[in-house]
């Protein structure tokens, strides 16, 4: 059974309620209205994601007990990518992951649509250790194709899981890997417009500036596992209703 404390003001918990319906399905918000870290964001099914032109999830994703799994085999059709069906301002975003041997995957948010290309920042996700070189920008935990982990990157091979948080907080983004924060950027300072201008997001007009979007559960051809998925919402108008 839910419980909800009661001395709480009507307009208030009403707004706390919808906020967590959205998120999580039936969960407690706690005494701020933001919805608490350990509550996990996906439970027992897909529907919280869509594909991008908003068709349901394809078979080859599934979600079972709050783990989701891309599956992999000649017999089962490509899933593609998928984003939720809401979009969200600041968060913070934790996950457990695993990928197949070689494999390549990730996490992209503040996804939109950019003339016709769904574009976001990338928690990348990859076997590091399937190729004699992999670039630093383009290895697990990077904002993919931007900013490189530093040396405190601990990552287990394919097939073991791993821990990963993202933080996104108006333009300061971090990535986060085993308990050690790995990656910090800043929108819109000069090193963020020097890896900008480097990088294959530089004719997509505005990328990043936006600071909300859509979350990317991405299909590279892999077969990976997410799970323990929790999240958080920091938007200071959620906080301060």
């Amino acid at each position: 059974m839910v419980r909800r404390t009661l001395m709480v003001h009507p307009l208030y918990l009403s707004i706390s309620l919808v906020m967590a319906n959205l998120l999580t399905g039936p969960s407690a918000p706690n005494a701020m209205g933001e919805e608490p870290l350990n509550s996990p964001f996906l439970t027992n099914s897909m529907e919280r994601w869509q594909t991008p032109d908003g068709r349901p999830a394809p078979a080859a994703w599934e979600c079972q007990d709050g783990l989701i799994h891309l599956k992999r085999g000649s017999d089962i059709p490509r899933g593609g990518n998928l984003v939720t069906k809401d979009e969200f301002g600041d968060f913070e975003l934790s996950f457990d992951f695993k990928v197949a041997k070689s494999g390549n995957s990730g996490i992209k948010y503040r996804v939109r649509n950019y003339g016709g290309r769904w574009l976001g920042f990338e928690y990348q996700i990859y076997d590091d250790n399937s190729v004699k070189k992999v670039e630093p920008k383009n290895s697990t935990g990077s904002i993919y194709d931007l900013y490189e982990p530093n040396q405190e990157k601990l990552l287990h091979p394919a097939g073991e899981w791993n821990s990963a948080k993202i933080i996104a907080k108006g333009p300061a983004l971090e990535h986060w890997l085993n308990g050690k924060k790995i990656v910090s950027a800043t929108i819109g300072d000069s090193d963020w417009d020097r890896r900008y201008q480097a990088s294959k997001f530089n004719d997509a007009d505005g990328f990043g500036k936006t600071f909300r979007g859509k979350l990317m559960l991405t299909d590279h051809g892999s077969e990976v596992w997410m799970g323990n998925i929790q999240f958080k919402s920091l938007d200071s108008s959620q906080q301060k209703q």
